[in-house]
């Protein structure tokens, strides 16, 4: 495919790409453009808020409104580019050496982006099956944005044949996925002058204690994983990333939180992993407790997205399959908001440009081969609809 004939889709990534849809900005900006976009074009949209109406979903259907149709999925949020080192504009595509720098290109605005660029191309086709586009917010904070969306098209537009979420992965064919949750937990001590252990409780001796029990968790079931698992690693993990504690050296320290994620594989329990650890805090508790008795531990999660579970019957992993020319599928250890799509009783897969190497990082990426090899696959997709 000549590199002129990929301008539409290069023009497209620029304009995702030049809206800062960071997670804790508001993604209207960008959400609006696309509905302008698709409203000129005739393709009627439809919003799906979250409460205070800062953030969006949005999603259209291209074609007529018949089932057999297939979604496109693909988050709007990125990840924060503060404190990383970045030797291009975040916000501007640069292409270079065959690459288009900037924050999304790879994670995951590229595949978004070229669906859009061939919307005028899907209407002169003449669709007898619809494309689905699915746009969501707040992926890269816990997969928070999508479950509204996905209940208002289970419950609105004729039933799809499948969803194609298009998170990275070179357009190899990804049928499975593990499941996130992450979860805060507050420590309470109780205050005394340092030299004064015998009365004092440090909330951040405490809290060691857990972040200890996590990262046994962790090793046990290393130490039990299946061999034969494809996923890696082959356990569902525990890690804590985010600790604050304590307020001065020669102060007991009344107050320590930290936070926890745990990245399940399919069949795993995540009530069980929190359950253990829930129990083990208990106890932890109670030895605070004995000291002082305004100490507690305090739980909360803050976010539940489940797994993609492979599955010898899936519809949607024959069809990327059939687009791509492959003969294989591949799991991946990210979490993403395919789980969600599958939880809900939709035939799901993951297949998009780029690779998750580049994802989160300063200087993210995409090549250029990987852009021209999703137009290819999404024009054989509307092909296929079309017939």
């Amino acid at each position: 495919m000549p590199m002129t004939d990929l301008s539409p889709q290069l023009e497209w990534i620029s304009r995702l790409v030049a809206f800062d849809t960071t997670s804790s900005r508001s993604n209207l900006p960008l959400i609006e453009d696309v509905e302008h976009y698709l409203r000129g074009l005739g393709v009627e949209t439809f919003r799906v808020a979250n409460d205070d109406k800062t953030k969006s979903n949005l999603y259209a259907v291209v074609g007529p409104k018949v089932e057999g149709g297939v979604v496109l999925s693909g988050h709007t949020d990125v990840v924060p580019v503060e404190g990383q080192d970045w030797r291009t504009d975040p916000w501007t595509v640069v292409e270079k050496d065959g690459r288009l720098y900037g924050r999304g290109t790879a994670d995951m605005k590229s595949f978004s982006a070229i669906g859009l660029s061939l919307v005028p191309e899907m209407l002169k086709a003449g669709l007898k099956r619809p494309v689905i586009f699915a746009l969501s917010y707040d992926e890269e904070v816990g997969c928070l944005g999508a479950p509204r969306m996905i209940d208002e098209i289970a419950g609105k537009v004729p039933a799809p044949h499948a969803v194609i979420v298009g998170e990275p992965t070179n357009m190899k064919v990804v049928d499975g996925h593990k499941g996130i949750a992450a979860f805060r937990v507050t420590v309470t001590g109780y205050t005394t002058h340092s030299s004064q252990t015998d009365r004092g409780v440090s909330a951040v001796e405490a809290a060691a204690k857990l972040i200890a029990k996590i990262a046994d968790m962790r090793a046990v079931r290393a130490r039990a994983a299946d061999p034969a698992s494809p996923f890696n690693p082959p356990y569902s993990t525990m890690t804590v990333n985010v600790v604050h504690g304590g307020a001065q050296l020669n102060i007991m320290a009344g107050k320590a939180w930290f936070e926890w994620d745990l990245r399940i594989i399919p069949g795993d329990s995540r009530q069980d992993v929190l359950g253990e650890f829930t129990d083990f805090a208990q106890g932890v508790e109670a030895e605070m407790r004995a000291k002082a008795g305004g100490c507690r531990i305090e739980i909360e999660a803050l976010t539940n997205a489940p797994a993609l579970a492979p599955s010898p019957d899936n519809p949607a992993a024959d069809l990327a399959k059939a687009l791509t020319g492959r003969n294989s599928t591949d799991v991946v250890a990210y979490a993403a908001e395919a789980g969600q799509f599958q939880e809900a009783g939709f035939s799901v897969v993951i297949c998009g440009p780029g690779s998750i190497d580049q994802a989160h990082q300063a200087d993210e990426f995409i090549a250029l081969d990987q852009v021209r090899e999703g137009t290819a696959f999404l024009r054989r997709l509307i092909a296929r609809l079309s017939a």
